[in-house]
């Protein structure tokens, strides 16, 4: 079989790079249009959130999930050394670069959470709490509430793994294809999840899949200059 041809970081005229270009725009205009509280109250009343403690919601999707993101990361570090499925299609560098991917989307979305003065939908007055809404990307301002709210880290646990995507194209775009069908799904369930629980805004869970995919687009990049530059070195 003929190994397909290798490809080259994202272009200025690279479709992708268009498509992320105009996703970013219309998680822009979202974020600026006022229909995070409007859908925050689709679920929320002035008594608070009745889905705050569901079983389903708070339980199964998300205290149950806490550990998996963490044990597939695992997994992933394995199989950089011992491939299993169509990790086996691509190369042992492509199978580091979805590990390290990975790993930097989750402690990229952690470490803006610690340091976000934004609360959560359930301590906003309106919502039976105490704080006030003020816009995440106004640092430095309170809002009266506990703040570390932005973006969602729940919702990471999907979208950190959007670097599966850009690591299998170069050896496998079918699957590759499928997972990033399956990190967007996986991502979006736990993030309605924490919407319906009071616990985000739809814009932190589109915030958070924008922060992973950049990161898993920029890896991509670093890790593809690396390998044509190896491979260069090597036929001189």
């Amino acid at each position: 079989m003929t190994p397909p041809a290798p490809i080259t970081p994202l272009s200025l005229r690279s479709p992708l790079l268009r498509g992320s270009a105009l996703c970013l725009t219309l998680i822009l205009l979202w974020d600026f249009s006022g229909f995070d509280l409007w859908m925050a109250q689709l679920f929320g009343s002035p008594q608070g959130f009745s889905q705050t403690n569901s079983w389903l919601w708070a339980g199964l999707l998300h205290d149950d999930l806490r550990p998996y993101p963490w044990l597939l990361e695992i997994a992933l570090i394995i199989a950089v050394w011992w491939p299993l499925g169509s990790l086996r299609l691509i190369s042992r560098a492509r199978r580091a670069q979805f590990a390290l991917t990975t790993l930097l989307a989750l402690l990229l979305v952690s470490s803006i959470k610690m340091h976000s003065s934004t609360s959560c939908p359930w301590d906003l007055e309106q919502f039976g709490g105490v704080a006030h809404h003020v816009s995440h990307w106004t640092w430095g301002v309170k809002d009266g509430g506990s703040g570390g709210c932005f973006p969602a880290g729940h919702a990471s646990a999907g979208f950190a793994f959007l670097g599966g995507f850009f690591a299998l194209r170069h050896g496998t775009p079918s699957s590759a294809k499928r997972w990033l069908i399956g990190a967007m799904m996986a991502g979006l369930i736990l993030g309605l999840a924490q919407q319906i629980r009071g616990a985000h805004y739809m814009s932190h869970t589109l915030w958070t899949a924008w922060f992973c995919w950049s990161a898993a687009a920029a890896v991509d990049a670093v890790f593809s200059l690396w390998i044509a530059k190896r491979q260069r070195s090597q036929k001189t």
